[in-house]
């Protein structure tokens, strides 16, 4: 008697989503134990957020931020029901309520997972909404939001007809915003409460740097300051923002880009227990039994997820858990690391940065060089990379975010470690080792390619860079990890000369089944 499968629902078919869908289904291939239904509210299959300054750009196109191919979730029987939003939730009859255009339907789960990530906070600010503001209150015309793809659209619908634009917010999105809208001919001014943009990222000195860059590249960058109101173009004036100190900025265009909130209105009215986010455990378990969340809307001990490699972080632990493929998995938290991804701003930050250089408890290298927009600062401590901030110094960045990533003890010589390439008293280079490198090590961050997908992209024919980026899409998204992927495909060819399938020492390695990229990946446009 073929026994029944139980039901995953899965609110929210953003990246969390999506990857807890497909993680499921490879430990079901054949889904013969699990039914998986992706709901979410925007009407497109699940893409990469971490393209959209990139579209904004005009680099790529929305399309080709999709996650998977067209037909790849049906082909791995996965139900996605898009443009369509979970309004409630009975917990006691595990059924969920979904309303779309087509009107309301009930489903049966087993098991709950709340992947409803976040929405853009803006500001109650006069002339932001086109009415009172409130959390599903419209935004005013020229006013616009930078979370989605749909926004994306929204922006460069706004660029073909603006001459100005000012951005509200210099966190990791206003610069990419504004990196965007200046690639499209638009005068921009960035706009930012602290004394330096990416404050939560950088220190002062890093942020003084970034801000000598931003101005170089064309922004307009006011600091300390707020908007207090922004007024529409009328006969006797164009469309401007007022700060705070009076003065008056010309913005045919108004982009938002002040920080996200949780989505938790469903798990409140569900009765779970929120704080910013949704609280859960280590196995990722809500305060309701069945119930889970993930992603930007779920707080793991006290820490709510901004960045995208948590949430996958969660969805392969989350997917250990609700399939028996490790009953003792859990999620102990991600090391933290933020990349800027904007045309001629090569930024990293990683980890703790805000220590002194004569902090007695770690070892601190900084290099500054202002006027070539560079800003190198290493925080060790026990011979490990703990933190990092890395601006203009790109050659460096791969191999430190593997040595942070992994772990592992840094290479002796501390002036050459910090450009990337520390050398021995013998003379060779000594660098990541790659043999001891766990299979799950991050590669590429952009598309969370670790090192088990190169090895076995390599090993399925993927045996130069474009390959393995067709493959897996590793280099496609930012670029920084590219020398590490070079790296990789010589030491496979080095180790396995004759294409042998012997599995290297840190860990058998499966070989993924190839997916191919979109164009405008593969050719490196991101």
């Amino acid at each position: 008697m073929t026994p029944t499968r139980r039901h995953v629902l899965v609110v929210g078919n953003g990246m969390a989503g999506a990857r807890l869908a497909e993680e499921i289904r490879h430990r079901d291939p054949d889904a013969t134990r699990f039914a998986v239904t992706v709901v979410g509210e925007e009407p497109h299959a699940a893409y990469n957020r971490v393209l959209l300054s990139t579209v904004v750009a005009g680099g790529i196109t929305a399309h080709d931020t999709r996650l998977k191919p067209d037909g790849w979730w049906a082909a791995r029987r996965i139900d996605v029901v898009p443009a369509a939003r979970v309004s409630s939730v009975d917990v006691t009859a595990r059924t969920a309520v979904l309303t779309s255009d087509a009107g309301e339907s009930v489903l049966a789960w087993d098991e709950l997972v709340l992947a409803t990530g976040s929405t853009s906070f803006v500001p109650p600010t006069h002339g932001l909404y086109a009415g009172t503001p409130g959390p599903v209150a419209a935004l005013a015309d020229g006013v616009v939001a930078f979370r989605t793809v749909d926004d994306c659209a929204r922006l460069i619908e706004g660029a073909e007809s603006a001459s100005t634009a000012v951005v509200l917010g210099g966190g990791l999105l206003g610069l990419e915003a504004a990196r965007g809208l200046l690639a499209r001919g638009v005068e921009v001014t960035v706009v930012h409460p602290q004394d330096f943009p990416m404050d939560r990222q950088l220190d002062a000195d890093g942020g003084a740097v970034l801000t000598r860059v931003v101005r170089g590249v064309g922004a307009r960058l006011v600091l300390g300051r707020l908007v207090t109101a922004r007024h529409a173009a009328t006969m006797d004036a164009p469309a401007h923002v007022v700060l705070d100190d009076g003065t008056s900025l010309r913005a045919d265009l108004v982009v938002v880009a002040a920080g996200v909130r949780p989505r938790t209105d469903l798990a409140v009215s569900m009765g779970l227990d929120v704080a910013r986010g949704v609280v859960v455990d280590d196995r990722l378990g809500a305060s309701l039994p069945h119930v889970h969340a993930i992603g930007e809307c779920a707080e793991h001990r006290g820490e709510v997820a901004g960045l995208v490699q948590p949430g996958w972080d969660q969805a392969r632990v989350l997917a250990d858990v609700l399939t028996g493929a490790d009953p003792d998995a859990v999620y102990e938290g991600t090391s933290v690391l933020t990349r800027l991804k904007a045309h001629d701003i090569d930024l990293a930050s990683m980890g703790t940065v805000d220590v002194d250089v004569h902090d007695p408890g770690h070892e601190v290298l900084a290099f500054t060089d202002p006027s070539r927009g560079r800003y190198a600062k290493l925080v060790l401590r026990q011979d490990r990379l703990v933190g990092a901030i890395l601006l203009g110094v790109g050659d460096a960045a791969g191999a430190l975010t593997q040595l942070y990533d992994t772990g592992a003890t840094v290479p002796r010589d501390r002036l050459s470690l910090m450009l990337g390439r520390a050398i021995t008293r013998s003379g060779a280079t000594e660098s990541v080792n790659l043999a001891e490198m766990p299979g799950t090590a991050v590669i590429c961050r952009c598309n969370t390619v670790t090192k088990s997908a190169v090895v076995g992209a390599f090993r399925a024919g993927a045996d130069t860079v474009p390959a393995v980026a067709e493959a897996t899409r590793a280099t496609t998204g930012c670029g920084s990890c590219k020398g590490a992927v070079e790296g990789l495909c010589s030491w496979l060819r080095s180790s396995e000369p004759t294409t042998s399938h012997a599995a290297p020492a840190d860990q058998p390695v499966p070989v993924p089944a190839p997916v191919p990229a979109p164009a405008a990946l593969t050719e490196g446009a991101a």
